[in-house]
């Protein structure tokens, strides 16, 4: 979308190998975000500046060696995750943040990179996004020491935004709308090919609707079959859904606030096909986002406001691992966590991040402006 200077996916993949193996499960991960905190004695020193003396949980800031904003992540374990950003960079670690590798494909400083998805510590997908040509995917199979261009947008009117992937082979590409329709890009090879899919299934776009790409998180999936498409922009703020890999889709009005450019749904997260989160408002710093999140039950047909909202824009949304009603939104102002479905929010913390993602062996990472990512402590 023309916004943001453009202006996930559910990727499920985060608290550590070593407490799964002492039996801690998914739902003693999300009790750690929100039980009492134990005071232990030691002062530590969060993301926001603020000064704790308790084990409560944490974003805990890795020194990324770089200021590029980062709207794209891609936690595949609590080692490994890779960054997608501003100036053309991609960044990738395998020892927890404490190292960095400048993974960046060669010739694309001039590119805007928003989305990565990544299927293990070697292999990942990056979306650049922009008018024409400056749309690009690219795709790497030996950890970024080299690239192969996969994708290029020769369409003037197209402008991708995000990628998702069903699995390692099946995946989808959107752009905000072409010819009165949003675009549908399709891989049935890891991202090794694309082909555009046909229009007729695709409802009519409204008058200055598009996605936006600011967490990668406009077009996600759960399950083999199932995505959904996040928009704003226009006058209505609607999530797309499709159950046959991106072929048919329906659309649901959200009641997130749109009637403007830079309001709208900004991500998505479903942990199944029936239950999901959006979140969104306005980007713009000097204005309000009331109903910034809102919850499906039924697989996006419909959609309730939540009840307490997170107090400001919110750019990206993810399910805590293995847990049925706990998740993160994050923004520009600060961390929510909501323990009930989507339903109610609280403050968790007041750093700047754009995106998040959480990993099947129970960590959640961040990232944004300024080179910041941060892996969620206790």
């Amino acid at each position: 979308m023309r916004g943001l200077g453009k202006t996930r996916r559910t990727s499920n993949n985060g608290f550590t190998r070593r407490l799964l193996a002492v039996g801690v499960c998914g739902a003693a991960f999300a009790a750690a975000l929100t039980g009492p905190a134990q005071a232990d004695g030691v002062a530590v020193q969060g993301p926001s500046g603020a000064k704790s003396t308790h084990r409560e949980p944490h974003w805990e800031l890795k020194d990324s060696g770089t200021d590029a904003r980062f709207r794209g992540l891609a936690a595949v374990s609590r080692n490994t995750a890779w960054l997608a950003g501003s100036k053309g960079t991609v960044l990738r670690t395998t020892d927890g943040g404490t190292s960095w590798r400048n993974v960046s494909p060669p010739g694309t400083a001039g590119l805007e990179f928003r989305d990565v998805e990544a299927f293990d510590s070697r292999r990942a997908v990056v979306l650049a996004i922009g008018e024409g040509e400056a749309s690009r995917i690219l795709r790497t199979e030996d950890g970024g020491a080299t690239w192969t261009e996969s994708f290029r947008n020769t369409d003037a009117k197209a402008f991708y935004d995000c990628v998702t992937f069903f699995d390692r082979r099946h995946g989808l590409a959107m752009s905000d709308p072409v010819d009165g329709k949003f675009r549908i890009l399709s891989t049935g090879d890891g991202g090794r090919s694309w082909k555009v899919l046909p229009a007729d299934g695709m409802p009519a776009a409204q008058e200055g609707e598009a996605g936006f790409a600011a967490s990668g998180q406009c077009l996600v999936s759960s399950g083999p079959r199932d995505v959904w498409l996040a928009t704003g922009g226009a006058a209505r703020a609607r999530v797309l859904h499709s159950s046959d890999r991106g072929r048919t889709w329906t659309a649901t009005d959200t009641p997130i606030p749109a009637g403007d450019p830079a309001r709208g749904v900004f991500a998505l997260a479903f942990r199944d096909r029936t239950h999901g989160i959006a979140v969104g408002g306005d980007y713009r710093a000097d204005q309000a986002s009331p109903k910034a999140a809102a919850v499906s039950g039924n697989g996006g047909r419909t959609w309730t406001t939540a009840g307490t909202p997170p107090a400001a824009y919110r750019s990206g949304v993810a399910w805590l691992p293995h847990s049925r009603t706990s998740a993160l939104a994050v923004g520009p102002t600060g961390t929510d966590l909501t323990t009930n479905g989507g339903h109610t929010w609280r403050t968790l913390d007041t750093g700047s991040y754009d995106t998040v993602d959480c990993t099947q062996d129970l960590a959640c990472w961040a990232s944004g402006e300024k080179g910041r990512v941060a892996r969620l402590e206790r």
